[in-house]
Order: structure tokens, then sequence, then C-alpha cells
């Protein structure tokens, strides 16, 4: 049985290589690559961790289509179990434009499709009893409710086990707090990225966000900005993380990646620092190359990257 149930979203992303600039109306820009390659939060993390080592598996919806296929097949090549990964017929698998430009954050053109249908019923709560962490990706790019969500922590975390959080704020969203606020409730961990910390709080300031989605529910809540690194805000703890050097190409996944490095942390019963630098090491290492896993590290390498370098993690005031 899986260690780490990641459910959530499944997405089939369409990536092209970074280029200079955006094309203009009918101009044929050239890229170095284009490729097909699974994403969605729930299946990076998933490939995250079994690139870690991390016994995982993945459940979702797919459409009963060719994308859904290619995604069933990669995770399953990458050391993932796809028992728990359902085909609809109801809708198309969900898929992702991917435009990468040199020098600025990437940009998304996304077509929800089956993930639209993922509820609770969807959930495997008999493999989820048996785990160690549920993690959930994607939240309001779902049908899933925050009632529905929260009931599905409750259990799993009635049968001992750690809940995470990530989510995915589209534009023109409005009342995130008021659909998050049952399932924070019982959340263990929260994830989020300080834009969606904005569309989800109206504050700006990390640390304001955090502390409110606490004060919510959430018994850690990390908040993550890209080259300015990450807060932790929990009953105990507030911590400011850093960033570690790194070579940066595409930053897709690179949230994925760091849930990913955090999980292995709590798996292993670490420090929320320890968290901290294992979730940004990986973190780190997947914004080396194009698409959300290519260059996410192994465990040895992993480990040798944190030996060889120190990451700056201080209390917050």
């Amino acid at each position: 049985m899986a260690d780490v149930v990641c459910a959530g979203i499944i997405v089939v992303d369409h990536v092209a290589a970074p280029v200079d600039h955006l094309p203009a109306a009918g101009e044929l820009l050239l890229t170095e690559e284009c490729f097909l390659a699974t994403g969605g939060c729930a299946s990076n993390v998933a490939v995250d961790l079994a690139k870690m080592g991390v016994a995982a598996s993945c459940a979702g919806l797919v459409g009963d289509d060719a994308f859904g296929e290619f995604a069933r097949k990669s995770l399953a090549e990458s050391g993932v179990d796809t028992v728990p990964l359902l085909t609809t017929g109801g809708a198309a698998t969900s898929q992702t434009l991917i435009l990468n430009v040199k020098g600025q954050d990437r940009r998304f053109i996304h077509h929800i499709g089956a993930n639209r249908l993922f509820s609770k019923k969807h959930f495997p709560m008999a493999e989820i009893d048996k785990a160690k962490v549920l993690y959930v990706g994607g939240f309001f790019l779902m049908g899933l409710g925050g009632d529905e969500l929260a009931e599905v922590f409750r259990i799993a975390r009635k049968a001992g086990v750690i809940t995470m959080l990530d989510v995915v704020t589209p534009s023109g969203g409005a009342n995130h707090l008021d659909a998050l606020a049952p399932a924070l409730e019982h959340t263990d961990v929260f994830h989020l990225n300080a834009d969606e910390g904005f569309a989800i709080t109206a504050k700006k300031n990390p640390v304001e966000q955090a502390e409110l989605l606490h004060r919510t529910g959430a018994g850690t809540v990390v908040v993550s900005s890209g080259g300015e690194g990450a807060v932790l805000v929990s009953a105990k703890e507030r911590w400011k993380a850093g960033v570690y050097p790194t070579e940066f190409l595409d930053a897709t996944g690179g949230g994925d990646a760091f849930d990913a490095g955090f999980i292995c942390g709590l798996l292993k019963k670490a420090t929320a620092k320890r968290c901290l630098e294992l979730g940004s090491a990986l973190g780190a290492s997947c914004v080396r190359k194009s698409g959300a896993t290519a260059g996410v590290f192994t465990a040895a390498e992993a480990d040798a990257f944190i030996r060889a370098h120190q990451l700056s993690v201080a209390p917050i005031p």
C-alpha cells in the first residue's frame, strides 16, 4: 500500500521550452522543444515522491481519451500506483498549455476537464485509511466542495493520517476563504504561494496570510514566494526560510516539488526546519529543467545537495 495518497487534479501539460518573447498576432515563433508531460498537483507530487523513493499513489479522474491514456501510462512508468486513478466518459482529460518566456513567470491556459467531476466519492478511503499522509492538490479546480473535503480529512485524521492541502486559484474567483474554511479545520499542513494567499486572504504580506489561515483552522501554514523563500506559521513555530542556489529555467511544478519534499520530512517525523529544507531543495531542483517533474532530485541527490548548501531559516519575530 502507498505511504502517501496524492489526490486531486490530473493534467496533461503541453510544454514549450522558454522563448524570448510572446508571439505577436500572426507570428510564428520557434522554440527549441515542445513535449507532452503529466502535470497537475496530484500527479506531480506523486511522481516527485516516487523519485524520492516514497511509495505513492495517485487518485483522480482522467477522460476516456488519448490524453488520459498518456497520463496513466506516464504515471505508472514513473513508479506511481495508478489503481486509484479513474476514467470517466463524462469529460475530456484536463490539459494545460504552458507558455514560458525567458526571465518571466510562466503563463497558463487551462482546461479543467475531468477534474471538474472529481468529488468525495472518488477518494480511495480504504487505501487512505492505511496511508501515512493524504495530500490533496488543486482545490478550486475540482468539483470538490469544502464540506466534502472536510469530511474526507476528518476521517483520515481519525485513522492517524496526516492531511496536507494545496490549492490553485484561477482568475475571477471569489469567496475563496469561505469555501476553504470547513476543510482547513481538518488540515494539518496547508501550503500555498503568496499569489494564492492574496487571492484567498486579500492580504499581501505572506506572514499575515499564514497567520490568518492558521487562525481559520489549518495546523501549519506554509506560504512560498518563489525567489524570496517561504514562511511557516503554526501554533508553536514561526520561521522564515530563504532559498537555495539554483539555475532557473522553468518554474512549472516548483510548488508541487516543495510539497513532495515537505511530505518526505513529515514521513521522517522531521522538525519544521528540516521539512522546509527538504521542500526548498526539491523546489530548487525542479526549476532547473522544463516541465513539472523532470529536474526533481532523487533522495540521494537531495541529501547531497542539502549537505553542500546551507538554507537560511530564521525565527519570525
